[in-house]
């Protein structure tokens, strides 16, 4: 086994940098650590989690990702969530429960990314 600290970024192919900056900064609260001419690399709430956008004519091309996800620290928060990812212009794709108590929507990002935002 390879140790390490856990998964740490995801680079995502982006049509506009500044505007997927956005739409994380505004959801997830990520901010930005550092600017490239056609990137920017974001860091989350959590620390050490960072997401690159790139410019890249292959924007939302996902291959075999399905969908990446972020996990609530209250099940309350749900419907704000739902309510949030819509005025930040996601699309909502489902939303329910995996079981009682256990929240979750899946919705897209501009770039036709599919987001899980779920409690556990």
């Amino acid at each position: 086994m390879i140790e390490t600290h856990g998964l740490n970024h995801i680079s995502l192919a982006v049509r506009d940098p500044e505007r997927s900056l956005v739409f994380y900064e505004r959801l997830f609260g990520f901010r930005e650590a550092h600017r490239e001419e056609d990137s920017i690399q974001a860091l989350g709430p959590g620390g050490h989690d960072l997401i690159v956008f790139e410019r890249r004519d292959s924007a939302g091309i996902v291959g075999g990702i399905e969908h990446f996800g972020f996990r609530l620290t209250d099940p309350a928060h749900i419907d704000d969530a739902v309510h949030q990812a819509r005025e930040a212009g996601a699309k909502i794709l489902r939303q329910g429960e995996f079981a009682s108590g256990c929240p979750y929507v899946y919705f897209e990002d501009p770039d036709g990314y599919k987001i899980e935002v779920w409690f556990e």
